[in-house]
């Protein structure tokens, strides 16, 4: 089943085309990577398919919605939530009311306003602590985390609103080796109930968590398919990974 599909996208500043038909689609409880050399147009693309940015031409469904001209708030509702490369928590709260936040985002005004929100809602935010690694952090001001952990909690902060598809943008970028592999670990439980496309440079990492992968190379696919059979692709091979 195909949960999301980006069909013809193109993507135009002026003069350049950043995004020239690409075709795209995501199944349910698939992880899917998003590769190709920088300037290829993946970061694009994500944020065409999560309403950052509208493309010029071609269409976005998700889950038999149609969300080619819906607003980022409106597309979240509808089941996306996506991480940016840089990391954007709220240093000066803390760890806890990072998640908190997020989970109650998805309440209505009523809810929190006529209920003890925090105290209802605490098991909820521990659990996602928890499964980040992140419990015993719970009180500490998030500016104050290393960088390994703020993409943790970011992740964190996306999954809360319970999307149908996380995106994210190079979420390893400036981890240690060691933080690399454990963000994979944290993130394979989440396969049960979420999709996953994400854009990295790490071919190691992708290749471990990556059910099936699409290569960009100037704003257009080079190749779709399984990880095994895009690594085999001589075309791949050519525009991207003998360059990496």
């Amino acid at each position: 089943m195909k949960l999301l599909e980006a069909r013809a996208i193109s993507k135009v500043y002026g003069s350049l085309a950043a995004l020239d038909g690409v075709d795209l689609y995501v199944r349910a409880n698939e992880f899917h990577g998003l590769i190709g050399p920088n300037g290829s147009g993946k970061s694009t693309l994500l944020k065409c398919i999560a309403g950052a940015e509208f493309a010029t031409s071609g269409s976005i469904v998700l889950a038999g919605q149609d969300i080619t001209r819906a607003t980022s708030p409106t597309r979240s509702r509808a089941g996306l939530s996506l991480k940016f490369q840089i990391t954007a928590i709220f240093p000066e709260l803390s760890v806890y009311d990072n998640v908190l936040l997020s989970v109650q985002a998805g309440e209505s005004m009523a809810a929190q306003i006529f209920s003890s929100s925090r105290r209802r809602l605490d098991e909820k935010v521990m659990a996602f602590l928890e499964r980040f690694r992140l419990d015993d952090r719970r009180d500490d001001l998030a500016g104050v985390l290393s960088h390994g952990q703020q993409q943790w909690l970011e992740i964190a902060i996306a999954l809360a609103r319970e999307p149908k598809v996380l995106l994210l943008d190079e979420p390893t970028a400036g981890m240690s080796p060691q933080e690399r592999r454990a963000t994979g670990e944290l993130l394979a439980p989440i396969r049960s109930h979420c999709s996953l496309l994400i854009v990295e440079h790490d071919l190691d990492f992708i290749r471990d968590i990556c059910d099936s992968l699409t290569v960009l190379d100037q704003g257009r696919v080079v190749a779709t398919g399984s990880t095994a059979e895009v690594q085999k692709d001589e075309r791949v091979k050519e525009a991207y990974l003998a360059n990496v």
